[in-house]
C-alpha cells in the first residue's frame, strides 16, 4: 500500500465556502481511503472520482472514508477505482482567525488476491425459504461472510434486482430442480427461459444453453436419498456440491462419489452450501462455508476461482484454515510429476482431537501435524486434504480441500 499526503492551509477568508483539492489516482487499485486531521475549527469532507463523478459526502461526521467496487463508507458509492485526477471535497464550515492546517492522507490499496468465505446455497421467501434477500444479507453480514448465492427452485426473478450491499457479494443463482437431480446455476441472471426438461437429451440441451450464456453449473447434494443426482451424464457439470447442510452420511457418500470422478480422470472442483431455508437447527447459514482464493470479491472472480478449484470447505465460517501447495501451485492446479515432487500441507485453527489426512488416488496418509511436507509418489494422480474430528466415538469430516492434480507426461 502506498500513501500520499496533502498539507493544505485553509484561510479565515474561506470560511463558509466549498471547494475541492485534486489528488492523483494511479491504475490497478482496488480501494482508496481518504483521512484528514486538523486542530481547530470545523472542516467537512466529501469525495469525487475521476471525470467529476460524485462519490459521497460525510460532512464532519467522519474523519476517514473509503470507496472500492465492493464496499464503501456509508453514504459513499461502491465504484471501480478509475485512474486519473480525483477531488477531495472540502467544506470550510468554521475556520479560526489564523486559518487552519489540514493534513489529508490518501491510501492507495492495490488489487491483490485473497481468501474469501461464503455460502453458495440458500433460499429466500421467493421460493421455499423464510427470509427475503435483505434479511439473508444481514444474517450473512453478522457471520462476516464475503459472498452468498440465493438459489431458488426454478425461479430466478430476484436475480434481476439483487441489492448492492457493502462488503457482501450476491452471486446470481438458481437451483434447477428436477426429480432426477438438482443443479445450481451460478453467475447468470436468467440461465434458461423454460426450466422444463424431462429426459436426458432435454436436460443436456438446457444445461448447455445455460453454459453458453456463461453459467457455472454445480450438482447439488448428489447422493441425497430424496433428490440425488440420477441423470446418466457425469460430464455436463462444472462442480459438485459434496457438502450440503450438516455433515451426515449423505455428504460422506457425496464425497465418495466425487472421489470416484477424480479416479476416472475428471478434474471436478468441490464446493459446499448450507441449503439454508429458515432459522431452524440444524440447518444453519454458512454451515458449511466455502473458502475461495479470488482476485477480488466481484462475482466473476469468485466464480472463476471456484471453477479452477481454488477453494476448500469447512464446517463453519470461523473454523479451520487450509492451504495445500506444491511450489507455486495451489489446490485446484495441476503439476507435472518429477522426482522429488512434494506437497506442502498447512492448517490452522485445528480443534482438539482433530486429525489431518492427505487423501490420494492411491489411499490415505495420516499426517502427524497440521504443518507438513509430504513426498509425492510416482503413482499419484491427485491429493487433497481431509480433516476429521471424533464426536461420540464417530469420526466426522470437519474440512475438505480441492486436490492438487499430478500429470504424468
Amino acid at each position: 500500500m502506498e500513501t500520499h499526503y496533502i498539507n493544505y492551509k485553509i484561510p479565515k477568508e474561506a470560511e463558509g465556502t466549498y471547494f475541492s483539492i485534486p489528488f492523483p489516482v494511479p491504475a490497478n487499485l482496488e480501494r482508496i481511503t481518504v483521512s484528514y486531521q486538523y486542530e481547530s475549527g470545523v472542516i467537512d469532507l466529501g469525495l469525487m472520482g475521476a471525470q467529476e463523478n460524485f462519490l459521497g459526502w460525510s460532512g464532519g461526521a467522519r474523519s476517514s472514508v473509503w470507496v472500492d467496487p465492493h464496499s464503501a463508507t456509508p453514504g459513499y458509492c461502491m465504484v471501480p477505482i478509475t485512474p486519473g485526477e480525483w477531488q477531495i471535497l472540502v467544506g470550510a464550515y468554521k475556520i479560526p482567525p489564523d486559518g487552519v492546517e489540514v493534513r489529508y492522507t490518501i491510501e492507495y490499496h492495490p488489487q491483490a488476491p485473497r481468501w474469501l468465505k461464503g455460502d453458495l446455497h440458500m433460499h429466500s421467501d421467493a421460493s421455499d425459504g423464510q427470509h427475503n434477500i435483505p434479511t439473508l444479507a444481514k444474517i450473512a453480514g453478522r457471520k462476516n461472510l464475503d459472498f452468498i448465492a440465493v438459489a431458488n427452485h426454478n425461479n430466478y426473478n430476484e436475480n434481476f434486482n439483487l441489492p448492492k450491499i457493502s462488503g457482501l457479494t450476491l452471486i446470481p443463482a438458481v437451483e434447477w430442480t428436477h426429480y432426477k437431480g438438482h443443479m445450481n446455476f451460478y453467475g447468470v441472471a436468467a440461465p434458461f427461459n423454460n426450466f422444463i426438461a424431462n429426459n436426458e437429451e432435454e436436460m443436456l440441451a438446457l444445461v448447455n444453453r445455460a453454459k453458453e450464456k456463461g453459467a457455472l453449473i454445480s450438482v447439488c447434494h448428489p447422493m441425497d436419498k430424496g433428490c440425488g443426482y440420477l441423470w446418466q451424464n457425469r460430464d455436463i457439470f462444472d462442480m459438485v456440491e459434496v457438502w450440503n447442510g450438516p455433515m451426515r452420511p449423505t455428504n460422506v457418500n457425496g464425497i465418495k462419489w466425487w472421489h470416484e470422478l477424480l479416479l476416472e480422470g475428471k478434474k471436478i472442483p468441490l464446493i459446499g452450501g448450507s441449503d439454508y431455508h429458515r432459522g431452524l437447527f440444524p440447518i444453519i447459514m454458512a454451515h458449511p462455508t466455502t473458502h475461495v482464493y479470488a482476485k477480488s470479491p466481484c462475482t466473476s472472480d469468485i466464480l472463476n476461482a471456484l471453477k479452477n478449484g481454488h477453494a476448500y470447505v469447512t464446517s463453519s465460517p470461523n473454523g479451520i484454515n487450509i492451504d495445500l501447495k506444491s511450489g507455486e501451485a495451489m489446490m485446484g492446479d495441476t503439476v507435472p510429476w518429477r522426482t522429488g515432487l512434494t506437497l506442502d500441507v498447512s492448517t490452522q485453527k485445528l480443534g482438539v482431537g482433530m486429525k489431518v489426512r492427505l487423501v490420494t488416488s492411491e489411499g490415505i496418509i495420516n499426517l502427524q501435524n497440521g504443518q507438513q511436507q509430504v513426498q509425492a509418489l510416482p503413482s499419484w494422480k491427485f491429493a487433497y486434504i481431509v480433516i476429521v474430528r471424533k464426536i461420540l466415538n464417530f469420526e466426522r469430516i470437519a474440512a475438505i480441500s480441492n486436490p492438487i492434480y499430478i500429470i504424468h507426461k
